[in-house]
């Protein structure tokens, strides 16, 4: 039944057969994960992902996720993974908070790996995360960007986007001095490259 309007009494009419009927599916809500952005073809970047985001992330069909916590991963995303065919790598990077942060390069390179898909892009489409999406992640983000050959303000102005007043000036001090010349990286292609 549907409400309609009319001379200000509402009432309901029947439906006509020609109605279109929503099924289950079609009702489904997607709920991408906190902070979720699209880095570029293939790579995704979030929050730890809840399971109300399960639908949203089905639809990007992930072959991996880069999980950039020391903690465990947790039973359901463990289940949510296994059951559609994911990969979870995990790269433990303890939160740091400011003036003590120290994020592993090496960690970083490991994950870099993974996520350019050395030799080739076989982990894609693959999520990044960490706890909230920003520092952890922005740090490999912004790695990624430097491959890119963005410029450094570029790449501070989207690590500050998703950080916001949380941003850490040892985060994008490790992304100014982060040395791409000695990693081997694939001619991946990426979709874009913003150049200043």
């Amino acid at each position: 039944m549907t409400l309609e309007s009319y001379n200000g009494d509402v009432h309901t009419v029947p439906q006509s057969e020609n109605s279109p009927i929503e099924t289950e599916k079609e009702r489904e809500i997607f709920v991408p994960p906190l902070n979720f952005a699209m880095v570029d073809n293939g790579i995704f970047r979030s929050g730890f992902p809840e399971p109300v985001s399960f639908s949203f992330l089905q639809s990007l069909r992930l072959r991996s996720i880069i999980y950039l916590c020391p903690e465990p991963y947790p039973e359901v995303n463990v289940e949510f993974a296994k059951s559609n065919g994911i990969q979870v790598f995990q790269f433990g990077i303890e939160r740091c908070k400011e003036p003590f942060v120290n994020i592993p390069d090496q960690v970083i390179r490991e994950a870099l790996q993974v996520l350019l898909g050395i030799p080739d892009t076989e982990n894609h489409p693959v999520l990044i995360h960490c706890k909230s999406g920003k520092h952890r992640t922005g740090c490999l983000v912004g790695c990624v960007r430097k491959i890119q050959r963005w410029c450094l303000s570029s790449i501070f102005d989207e690590y500050q986007r998703f950080a916001a007043s949380k941003a850490r000036i040892s985060d994008q001090r490790f992304m100014e001095l982060f040395d791409i010349s000695n990693l081997r990286h694939s001619p991946l292609s990426f979709s874009c490259s913003k150049r200043c």
